[in-house]
């Protein structure tokens, strides 16, 4: 999941460290690497992205990858949608995690062989990645009454996903100028 690199609309929290400009700057050239690093034959590629329009018609992403628009509402209703759009076991990650590499996410789907779904933790309390082995069953309370951006996060997503739940590997999400 990703959003249009536009200042003030992507990675506000490290804007204010660091300003808008540089955030954006910083969030387009990350996500070119992760999707150039994440494009592997044993799986398939789709940008889900926001703003919808926007998002569908940018240069800034690979044309060869498929796009879908994530939709209104909060992250959590964008999330569900976007897990429920596909038929077999599916990851969402987003895209400001610069340690992640092909052996994370192989390892996150080996995970839900079984497990009903997975989640990479943040150290922050929040997560990474989320996984679900059947997406289409997910229950209608899939990440309701999440506190986003919180260190209940993870925490309160895992009440939300169907058991049994894994952890995968940890790794750092980048919010504020200290994460970098």
């Amino acid at each position: 999941m990703l959003k249009e690199p536009r200042p003030g609309r992507v990675k506000t929290r490290l804007g204010r460290d660091i300003g808008l400009t540089t955030a954006a700057w910083w969030f387009r050239h990350q996500t070119r690497r992760l999707i150039r690093r994440l494009e592997d034959p044993r799986w398939h590629l789709i940008l889900a992205v926001s703003p919808d329009r926007e998002g569908l018609q940018s240069r800034i992403w690979p044309e060869h990858i498929d796009r879908l628009p994530q939709g209104p509402g909060t992250l959590g209703d964008r999330m569900a949608r976007m897990l429920r759009s596909t038929p077999g076991p599916t990851l969402v990650i987003g895209a400001d995690i610069p340690a992640v590499t092909t052996s994370h996410i192989a390892l996150a789907f080996q995970t839900l062989n079984q497990n009903a779904s997975v989640l990479g933790p943040a150290p922050d309390g929040g997560y990474w990645l989320v996984g679900l082995k059947h997406p289409a069953r997910a229950r209608q309370t899939l990440f309701q009454h999440v506190r986003w951006s919180t260190r209940h996060a993870l925490q309160d997503t895992a009440k939300t996903l169907p058991e049994p739940t894994a952890l995968t590997a940890t790794l750092q999400d980048i919010d504020t100028a200290k994460d970098l």
